[in-house]
């Protein structure tokens, strides 16, 4: 598409890329031995199919971490997708958006067919593994995906330095801490996470420094807590603190951005 944002690859790992659209989004490529899988397309500025095809002919497996648009609008160039069903209505609304829809049009794009993918699911790619889990918060269907034989977990939106809460279909933050209780056992299966706007890796202990964050919130501490100004209105902004002696891709703000309770 014209006007496209610069796309920076990067390989963190020989058959780990990252695609950095613009600094807009992050999608990923892992290659196994008989398959790739793509998580997350951005915003559909970049062929990810193409760029694949470039080093490997292996067949692809598209998975979108969660239905928002800077994650799922480059399925236009793939023939399917995997999404958890609690959050397809959100992504096909996003699909109807009339610019998106005009773009499609203008460019001969159709977005392919969704098809379910749940907790329990494992994507084998040949010599590394994906494992599924829910991680319901950032949207009712966000899931997160665990290489196990590397220890890495990708967690799309559901997890990162600039954690939005405070958009419709959001859970309210109680609900949300007891998902992640529930998850919160990965720290013992991973090391590193990859988020849906990381350009490297972070320590596994953001997981928990996140869910302090979100009790506190919990717990009234906000005193200090500002307005939050985005495209939706304002919101508050409650900061997290990080680990020290880990190695985090950010650590000058950290913020969870929600709804007053």
């Amino acid at each position: 598409m014209e006007n496209q944002p610069e796309l920076y690859p990067t390989k963190l790992k020989p058959w780990l890329h990252v695609l950095d659209e613009g600094h807009l989004a992050t999608g990923y490529v892992i290659e196994g031995e008989d398959k790739v899988c793509v998580i997350d397309t951005m915003n559909g500025f970049t062929d990810i199919k193409s760029y694949v095809r470039n080093f490997t002919d292996k067949p692809i497996i598209l998975v979108n971490t969660h239905g928002h648009p800077d994650h799922i609008f480059g399925n236009v160039y793939f023939d399917e997708a995997y999404i958890h069903p609690k959050d397809l209505a959100l992504a096909e609304s996003f699909a109807e958006v009339p610019e998106f829809k005009a773009a499609c049009e203008q460019h001969g794009f159709a977005m392919p067919p969704f098809k379910t993918i749940k907790e329990g699911d494992v994507i084998d790619l040949g010599g590394k593994t994906l494992e599924v889990y829910e991680l319901p918060g950032h949207t009712p269907g966000g899931i997160l995906l665990l290489l196990k034989e590397e220890r890495i977990l990708f967690v799309g939106d559901s997890l990162n330095h600039y954690l939005w809460m405070m958009l419709d279909g959001c859970l309210p933050l109680p609900e949300f801490a007891k998902a992640l209780d529930r998850v919160m056992f990965l720290e013992d299966k991973a090391d590193y996470i990859l988020h849906g706007h990381a350009a490297e890796f972070d320590d596994i202990s953001l997981m928990r420094c996140i869910r302090q964050g979100v009790q506190e919130i919990i717990d009234g501490k906000t005193e200090g807590d500002e307005d939050y100004e985005w495209f939706g209105g304002v919101a508050k902004k409650h900061a997290f603190k990080l680990i020290e002696g880990k190695t985090y891709s950010k650590a000058d703000e950290n913020i969870i951005c929600y709804n007053p309770l």
